[in-house]
């Protein structure tokens, strides 16, 4: 089974965004030594408790201080932007960084109304308000055009440059049957976000395998399942860091908007409503909490059921340290095999 790492650069109460950007760095540098396969950074915006809202940006710095993990969007919300412009970023990336970028991609806000209107600006009209598949064919259109069968972009003659010999992966990154069908219909890799829906994804990757067409971006399915992910030496101290993500996801329910990670004192000094209890409870189930040996077998489980031999972790820890040993302890319960 391989282990790769989603980090959405949380900014820990009391901390900054610039502190927060520093610690995904060297998150990443210490995923690399312990033998994690990916490391991916998320896209937020106008989230004062999320850091990364350009992951392009994000990646280059990290693909400079990593030497082989494999560097990439976890996700690059698509219809904020043009194909050919997306296209060109990566070419880039993977032309400083042969063969070790991913392109995520997905068709979330990322934000509020507010955002997704001053991203988009005036380039969005009522008629391509929802051309996500078509872009999606666009971009790998731009990406490959040097391959065979790559379907055209509506540009005839226009080439994303720098021209290179390679190219990036294409993951489709989404949390329902509908995301699943399109992966499969258009042959890219699908990424299922098990720490945004708990419900269902069995079933939709297992069709989105089943129903692969292959394509020049893959010549055969490419599936991985993402979730929370916290691990201590005990459950009992594994349950008491989760805390900082159980208040943080209460707070999003509440507040719609991303909040620096609370300390662990806070969170368990916060006065819970009944209902905030029974959010807590329904959150725990897309997420892998416990010592060693309970989240190995638990991630076990989950790739048999989902048919995933990889599996993307992703934690809101407050503290940087106990974040650091969370995923030390996960790659050595699992076997990782460690990078010189």
């Amino acid at each position: 089974m391989k282990l790769s790492i989603l980090d959405q650069s949380p900014v820990p109460e009391g901390s900054t965004p610039a502190e927060a950007l520093r610690q995904t760095a060297l998150l990443a540098r210490e995923a690399e030594r312990l033998g994690y396969h990916r490391f991916w950074v998320a896209e937020h915006h106008a989230a004062p408790g999320l850091a990364s809202s350009s992951p392009e940006v994000l990646m280059a710095h990290l693909a400079a201080v990593t030497s082989s993990i494999r560097i990439g969007s976890g996700a690059v919300l698509l219809p904020h932007y043009s194909a050919f412009k997306v296209a060109e970023n990566f070419r880039v990336l993977e032309a400083l960084y042969p063969g070790r970028i991913d392109l995520g991609i997905g068709r979330a806000a990322g934000g509020g109304a507010l955002a997704a209107k001053a991203l988009q600006d005036t380039r969005v009209t009522i008629d391509d308000v929802d051309r996500y598949e078509q872009q999606v064919q666009e971009l790998v259109a731009y990406l490959y055009e040097s391959e065979g069968g790559a379907s055209p972009h509506c540009y005839a003659g226009l080439r994303a440059t720098p021209a290179v010999d390679s190219a990036p992966e294409v993951w489709l990154l989404g949390s329902s049957r509908e995301s699943a069908a399109l992966s499969a219909r258009l042959g890219t890799g699908y990424a299922f976000a098990r720490f945004i829906a708990r419900n269902g994804g069995a079933g939709a990757v297992h069709e989105y395998q089943d129903s692969f067409a292959p394509s020049v971006a893959a010549a055969s399915p490419k599936s991985l399942l993402a979730v929370f992910a916290v691990c201590a030496e005990t459950s009992a101290g594994a349950d008491r860091l989760a805390a900082s993500m159980d208040l943080s996801l209460v707070s999003l329910e509440r507040e719609h908007l991303s909040a620096p990670t609370p300390s662990v004192e806070t969170a368990l000094n916060y006065t819970y409503t009944p209902y905030d209890r029974f959010t807590i409870s329904d959150n725990r189930k897309r997420m892998v909490i416990g010592s060693p040996a309970e989240v190995r077998e638990q991630l076990q489980l989950l790739a048999e059921e989902y048919r995933c031999g990889e599996l993307m972790i992703s934690s809101h820890i407050h503290e940087f340290g106990d974040k650091l040993q969370s995923i030390r302890l996960i790659a050595e319960a699992c076997g990782l095999e460690r990078r010189a």
